[in-house]
C-alpha cells in the first residue's frame, strides 16, 4: 500500500502520523531480549483492523515513535502490519524523543512534505507530554487515544490538550473519514 493508489480509492488528502506503544501495540504484552529490544508484542483490541482499514482506504500513514528501531520492525512484522506504512520514524535514529520537533519534521522529510502540508497531518498517540505536546508545538492536529491506563488521561497543561479524543482504536477510522471530507471541503482540521 504504502501510500500508493489503493484499489477503488484515491490517496486521501488526511495523512496520519501514529505513536506505536499504547496506540497499536499493548504495551503490557510486550517480550524483551537481554539487550532491551522488544521481540514481541500484542496489538490493542482493533489496532490491526484499523490500520489495514485506513491504509486500504487510502490514507498515508507514518510511525513516529520512541524506541528502538529493531523493536518496532519486530513489533509490526510479528503483527503484519509493517507494510502498511509509509515511512517508519524512531527516537533511536534521530537521537531524540518525542516531543522534540525533530521527529515529527522527519516524519514530514520522508514523506515530501511542506509546512503547508502540517495543515492535513494528524499525530495519534496515548501520551499526552509527547504526543500530543509534540503535534501542537508544531502546529500538527493531535488526537489522543486515551485506551491506556499507563500515563495520564488529563493534563492541566495547555499544551498538551488534545484536538480530537478517541477511546478505542477504531474509533480513529471515522474520525479520518470525517477530517478528511473536511480537508476535501476547505475547512480546517484543527479543532
Amino acid at each position: 500500500m504504502n501510500g500508493e493508489q489503493t484499489k477503488n480509492n484515491e490517496v486521501k488528502e488526511l495523512i496520519i502520523f501514529l505513536d506505536c506503544g499504547d496506540t497499536i501495540i499493548d504495551e503490557g504484552t510486550e517480550v524483551r531480549d537481554e539487550n532491551g529490544t522488544v521481540i514481541e508484542g500484542k496489538v490493542i483490541p482493533g489496532a490491526d483492523e484499523m490500520v489495514r482499514l485506513l491504509a486500504e482506504r487510502g490514507y498515508r500513514l507514518a510511525i513516529v515513535a520512541d524506541g528502538l528501531a529493531q523493536s518496532f520492525k519486530n513489533l509490526l512484522s510479528v503483527n503484519g502490519l509493517y507494510d502498511y506504512f509509509e515511512v517508519l520514524i524512531y527516537s533511536e535514529q534521530l537521537k531524540v524523543e518525542k516531543p522534540s520537533p525533530r521527529m515529527f519534521r522527519a516524519a514530514m522529510g520522508a514523506m515530501e512534505l511542506g509546512e503547508q502540508d502540517k495543515e492535513r497531518i494528524i499525530m495519534v498517540g496515548n501520551n499526552l507530554s509527547r504526543d500530543v505536546r509534540g503535534a501542537n508545538q508544531e502546529g500538527i492536529t493531535s488526537v489522543h487515544l486515551n485506551w491506556t491506563s499507563r500515563y495520564p488521561k488529563t493534563s492541566l497543561d495547555p499544551a498538551e490538550r488534545p484536538d480530537y479524543i478517541i477511546e478505542e482504536p477504531l474509533a480513529l477510522v471515522e474520525l479520518a473519514e470525517r477530517l478528511n471530507e473536511q480537508l476535501l471541503s476547505n475547512k480546517r482540521i484543527k479543532a
